[in-house]
């Protein structure tokens, strides 16, 4: 398949679920092999130009998944982000085969721009089996997804490209249970934060794109945690971040065009990078999977950038106010 054959342009964004799906659906090189599979696929467009983190690393699942035996799924993952990557150029996907066994088969993928790796990751499939079994509880008191606004409703007055995007680009509908932290941080100052998540559109019904879809979206607000504890949100004036890691666990099957309960916590922050970890429940309680992953967060501690940050924030704060009268 040629590049042009594996479609290499990005995607349309009209239809946020059918975006996604297309961004899963790797083409496969021929005549590019060393030791490894090789697939490419387009990159999602992004206001800062930059690869989403989750998409990647959901596309690598699916380029490890199309090497492994029928009906052997995913079940753990661990990926390191190297490089930032350029929304405007595709990626090529090299998977290395380390083993199949009898019950699983170990992936290495490495994801490429312009030869260079922006995410390494192994991943572990395995066949479906039977065993001992229990599980976390859900948590209690949550409201239902429906009584939440949307990242629509929270973000859809504003006129910037990031907000537009967040609010009707992304493939999937995001609601807090805590305040969202998008332009400001409201509420106690809690290592914790909660989301319900699902597509806005119907998936197909492959296993392993839901099983991928999911990881796209474990990427969205899990460092929240880590930001709600310091009262600081997305938009805190010299505030810089990146996903340095990511692990995943996956339990039970699920679908992510169904609600989905993804609860986070925050358990240590240092040396500019804090730690996250996530459970995500179906919303019948099923513990469906597992999420950690540690960020680099930085803020401004030089006079100099204490000054630039008090003027963005002036700045901010008459943007959102004009935004509430509109």
């Amino acid at each position: 398949m040629t590049e042009a054959e594996a479609g290499l342009q990005a995607p349309p964004t009209e239809d946020p679920t059918s975006s996604l799906i297309q961004l899963l659906n790797l083409g496969e090189l021929e005549g590019a092999r060393t030791d490894e599979d090789i697939f490419m696929g387009p990159s999602q467009k992004q206001p800062r130009q930059r690869v989403f983190g989750g998409q990647v690393l959901a596309q690598s699942l699916v380029a490890g998944s199309r090497t492994v035996p029928e009906g052997r799924g995913v079940h753990s993952m661990h990926g390191y982000f190297l490089r930032p990557g350029d929304a405007n150029k595709p990626i090529t996907f090299g998977v290395q085969r380390l083993r199949d066994g009898r019950s699983f088969s170990a992936r290495r993928v490495h994801a490429y721009q312009e030869g260079m790796p922006i995410l390494s990751m192994i991943a572990s499939f395995q066949d479906e089996d039977e065993g001992i079994e229990h599980q976390t509880q859900m948590p209690a008191g949550i409201p239902d997804p429906e009584s939440l606004p949307s990242t629509a409703d929270l973000l859809g007055k504003y006129d910037h490209p990031v907000a537009r995007h967040w609010a009707y680009e992304r493939p999937f509908d995001i609601r807090h249970v805590d305040p969202a932290l998008y332009v400001s941080a409201k509420g106690p100052k809690e290592a914790r934060n909660a989301v319900w998540m699902r597509t806005f559109g119907p998936m197909p019904d492959d296993p392993e794109m839901h099983r991928a879809a999911l990881a796209y979206a474990s990427d969205y607000t899990l460092l929240e945690s880590v930001l709600r504890k310091h009262g600081m949100s997305w938009i805190t004036p010299g505030m810089s971040f990146a996903s340095l890691d990511h692990a995943m666990w996956w339990h039970r099957p699920v679908r992510v065009d169904e609600w989905l309960l993804y609860v986070q916590e925050s358990p240590s922050a240092q040396g500019a990078r804090g730690l996250a970890t996530g459970k995500i429940f179906s919303r019948d309680g099923r513990h469906v999977a597992t999420v950690a992953q540690e960020g680099m967060i930085r803020v401004p501690t030089d006079f100099k950038n204490k000054v630039k940050g008090a003027v963005q924030t002036k700045v901010l704060e008459h943007q959102m106010r004009k935004a509430d009268r509109a």
